[in-house]
C-alpha cells in the first residue's frame, strides 16, 4: 500500500519534487518537495486508495474506534468519508475556538470517555496533530492515536508525537516517495540523498547545492 500511494500522490502531483529550485515554507525553510494532500479529494480514484486506506489501518490499528476526528482544514474531508467508509460518527478540531455562536472547538457530538482517532492529510513538524491532541483530551476524549496520509519522518515531529503520547500510522512516508519517484523518474536516483539530508534536518541547507 505504502508504494501504491506514494505512486498515486505523485502522479497528481500531490507531493512534487523540485530539488533544484526548492519552494520556500512559511516558516522560511527551503524545502525541494511541495505536498497538497487536498488534490487527491478531486481524484476519484486516487481518493478512493486514499480513504479505503485509511479506514485499513483504523481496522488494523485501532479497531475500538468511536469516532473519528479530522484535523482543520484539511483532515476534515478525509476524516469524513473515511467515517462514512466505517459507519463511525466523525467532527472535527479547529485551530482555535469560534468568536461567535457557541465558540466551539470542537465540532460535532463528542462525549467524555470516547474513543477518538484524529484523522491527518501530512505530518512534518506534528504541530497541529498534537494541538488537536490535546484539545481532544482537554475535552475527556481517550485519544487512541492517528492516521495520516503522508508523513515527512522529520526528527521534531516524531518527537513531538511521542512526548505526546501519540502514534502515528500512514499510508506511505517521505523515503518511500522519493524511492519511488526515482524509479518513475521524477527524479534522479542520485536526488534522493539529497531529499533525505533535507529530512533529517531541514534547516540545513547545504544539500541544495549538491
Amino acid at each position: 500500500m505504502e508504494r501504491q500511494i506514494a505512486k498515486d500522490l505523485l502522479s497528481i502531483k500531490a507531493v512534487f519534487f523540485r530539488p533544484e529550485e526548492p519552494f520556500t515554507w512559511a516558516s522560511g525553510i527551503k524545502s525541494p518537495v511541495y505536498c497538497d494532500n487536498r488534490l487527491t479529494l478531486t481524484a476519484p480514484a486516487v481518493r478512493n486508495h486514499v480513504e479505503e486506506g485509511l479506514a485499513a489501518l483504523i481496522k488494523e490499528y485501532y479497531p475500538e474506534a468511536e469516532v473519528l476526528m479530522g484535523t482543520a482544514t484539511a483532515g476534515i474531508a478525509h476524516a469524513a468519508i473515511t467515517a462514512h467508509i466505517l459507519d463511525l460518527p466523525m467532527g472535527y478540531v479547529r485551530s482555535g475556538a469560534k468568536d461567535h455562536g457557541r465558540k466551539n472547538r470542537i465540532e460535532g457530538r463528542l462525549e467524555p470517555g470516547q474513543k477518538v482517532v484524529i484523522v491527518e492529510d501530512l505530518i512534518s513538524t506534528a504541530g497541529s496533530c498534537v494541538d488537536t491532541c490535546e484539545a481532544l483530551r482537554e475535552e475527556g476524549a481517550e485519544v487512541l492515536g492517528v492516521v495520516s496520509i503522508f508523513t515527512y519522518g522529520m526528527k521534531k515531529g516524531l518527537e513531538r508525537l511521542a512526548a505526546a503520547g501519540l502514534v502515528n500510522h500512514s499510508l506511505t512516508n517521505f523515503d518511500i516517495i522519493a524511492e519511488v519517484a526515482a524509479e518513475e523518474g521524477y527524479i534522479a536516483e542520485a536526488d534522493i540523498a539529497r531529499l533525505i539530508a533535507f529530512r533529517d534536518d531541514p534547516s540545513d541547507e547545504s544539500w541544495i547545492g549538491k
